[in-house]
């Protein structure tokens, strides 16, 4: 009996042990709270957009260089705002009535504002020792604003870069955006940058976008994932993001009268992202014009309007640009939610298994052969001969591999009805056929394993020139 009662009391602890060591935290408690009310990926689209305006804030190590690109090597001794007032930012945005706010938790050279454990290059290293993000986060929610955060894939710091990429580099990116969502509150938004951009040269197979999507859904399912990568992708369909987003400093504009996707354009109040010491000096954008050629015509093409406001070395907001926020209150009211998005197909995530790969067509015309049809650039297209009647494209790969999704994009839409085939076992076997309109077609289906995949074009009012095929295997 003695020695049941010991081996029961032994059992009874270990049990205590485990269930102790695998309590969640209370930022954790929150976070799995919000999981089991989680919302339809259409529903928080349409809540992003009606959000209508906010304001994005570039703080952090270039703020101390007079520079947007910072050394890599800075130290972090020289980061160092002595006043620094995430309130002040906050009552900031609300004179302009805007709705929430964005901030840079870590800026291309990879220094981290916020108390981190996967690398030492952070400000609880610098003079200031304080976390950015929790005071941002705080602030903004205290005075009733929602918060996103910005985080850039590219880290030249810790040679995240094209060509030095390693699962190392892949599992500090997972467990930072971990870190991010899981100590910080419900986080409406994920701004990222430096990903799959034709400047930073880093694709969605370097560092995994599905791997990384999945994450980020799996610790707040309400979070909408933004990857800033108009410059490469074409604005008719959501590719590896929840939201179409247009830096126009880059040359990015949304179209004002044929955009139907959710989407954001970002904007500086001063003449660059970060602060520079002349910005005190120069007068910033025109408050008449933001609300009439941005916040206006953007809310009515279903996309928010998000304006930087750079804090100073002191982590404070400029009084030119305090004042400008309040003249926008003036001019200008959030009435509400915007007019209902249209029905949008679900975002693409996975890779693109046609990438690179064997291609073959019937004529081509002249030197647009069919490997432009699946080089992952949609500057360059396939072109049939005008005298093909029946065109064809088709795609190869090393072995017969499973997939579910296809895309076709289109230089021109001129493809009315097509059909497409995939060969298994020795065979050709039909996959579908369809008739649609506009440039960009996908089509989702039951899973099926082929080692080619071809594309019949059926009728067409125009000679067909395909910009880029995609197939992928999506996790469902």
């Amino acid at each position: 009996m003695i020695c049941k009662n010991i081996v029961r009391g032994a059992l009874a602890s270990l049990f205590l042990f485990i269930s102790l060591s695998f309590q969640p935290t209370v930022a954790q408690k929150e976070t799995a709270g919000k999981s089991t009310s989680s919302k339809s990926l259409a529903q928080l689209q349409q809540e992003f957009v009606d959000l209508r305006f906010g304001m994005f804030i570039h703080f952090n190590i270039p703020t101390f260089m007079d520079q947007d690109w910072a050394d890599p090597e800075a130290s972090p001794s020289i980061f160092n705002p002595l006043k620094l007032n995430c309130d002040q930012w906050a009552k900031a945005a609300k004179s302009a009535n805007m709705s929430y706010g964005c901030l840079t938790t870590k800026h291309h050279s990879g220094f981290a504002i916020w108390n981190t454990k996967t690398t030492d290059y952070n400000v609880m290293n610098s003079p200031l020792k304080r976390d950015v993000v929790k005071e941002y986060t705080d602030a903004f929610r205290a005075n009733g604003l929602k918060v996103m955060l910005y985080y850039s894939i590219l880290d030249t710091h810790h040679k995240l870069r094209p060509k030095q990429i390693t699962r190392k580099h892949i599992e500090t990116v997972k467990a930072q955006l971990t870190e991010l969502l899981t100590n910080y509150g419900e986080i409406t938004a994920l701004i990222i940058d430096g990903w799959d951009a034709p400047w930073s040269r880093i694709s969605y197979d370097d560092i995994p976008f599905e791997e990384v999507y999945s994450l980020i859904k799996s610790i707040q399912p309400n979070c909408l994932v933004m990857d800033l990568n108009a410059a490469k992708y074409p604005a008719e369909a959501l590719y590896y993001t929840d939201i179409k987003s247009y830096e126009q400093g880059a040359g990015q504009h949304i179209s004002k009268e044929t955009n139907r996707l959710p989407a954001l354009s970002c904007l500086p109040i001063n003449g660059a992202w970060f602060w520079k010491t002349r910005f005190p000096r120069e007068a910033v954008k025109d408050p008449a014009k933001m609300v009439n050629d941005n916040i206006i015509p953007f809310n009515n093409a279903y996309c928010n309007f998000i304006l930087n406001v750079a804090p100073n070395r002191d982590g404070l907001i400029d009084d030119n640009a305090i004042g400008a926020l309040k003249e926008i209150g003036k001019l200008w009211k959030n009435q509400g939610p915007v007019a209902k998005l249209p029905s949008a197909d679900a975002p693409i995530i996975s890779s693109n298994i046609a990438k690179h790969q064997p291609s073959t067509s019937s004529w081509g015309d002249d030197m647009w052969i069919m490997d432009f049809a699946n080089d992952d650039d949609f500057s360059t297209s396939w072109a049939s001969n005008p005298t093909v009647k029946q065109p064809w494209f088709e795609v190869e790969f090393d072995r017969e591999k499973p997939f579910n999704t296809l895309t076709i994009y289109e230089q021109h839409g001129s493809i009315r009805k097509y059909h497409i085939e995939y060969f298994a076992n020795g065979t050709w076997k039909n996959l579908l056929s369809a008739t649609t309109a506009g440039k960009f077609k996908m089509h989702r289906f039951d899973r099926v394993w082929g080692g080619k995949v071809k594309i019949v074009i059926d009728e067409f009012s125009e000679t067909p020139s395909i910009t880029e095929v995609g197939v992928y295997n999506e996790r469902r």
